[in-house]
C-alpha cells in the first residue's frame, strides 16, 4: 500500500488557503434572496464563529462547519485537528460541544 500524503493536495498552509475576507463578505451579502427563520438567533449576518438556532424549549443548537486545506499528511491527525477547530467555534459562542464530525 502506498502512503498518501494529504499535503500533496494543498497549495498552501491551512487557513492561509482560505478566500479573502472581502470576497467572503461580498458572497454573503449578495443580492440573493435571504430566507427568514424566526428561530435563527445568530446567522451569517453577524460574522460569528457559529450559527445559533433556538429549539423553542429553552435550548439552542450551536452549529458550525469549517474547511481548510491539509496541514499534516496523516488523515487521522487531520481529522482531529479539524474537529478541534470546529469545537473551538462552539466554545467561542458560549456553547457546550458534545459531538464533532470531521
Amino acid at each position: 500500500m502506498t502512503d498518501i500524503k494529504l499535503t500533496q493536495y494543498s497549495h498552501g498552509a491551512g487557513c492561509g488557503c482560505k478566500i479573502s475576507p472581502a470576497v467572503l463578505d461580498s458572497m454573503l451579502h449578495s443580492d440573493l434572496p435571504k430566507a427568514s427563520y424566526p428561530n435563527l438567533l445568530v446567522g451569517n449576518e453577524s460574522k460569528d464563529d457559529a450559527a445559533v438556532y433556538d429549539l423553542g424549549d429553552g435550548t439552542c443548537i450551536v452549529s458550525t462547519t469549517d474547511f481548510f486545506m491539509p496541514i499534516v499528511d496523516d488523515a487521522f491527525t487531520f481529522g482531529a485537528i479539524a474537529s478541534v477547530n470546529a469545537i473551538s467555534d462552539v466554545y467561542a459562542m458560549g456553547g457546550e460541544p458534545f459531538m464533532a464530525i470531521a
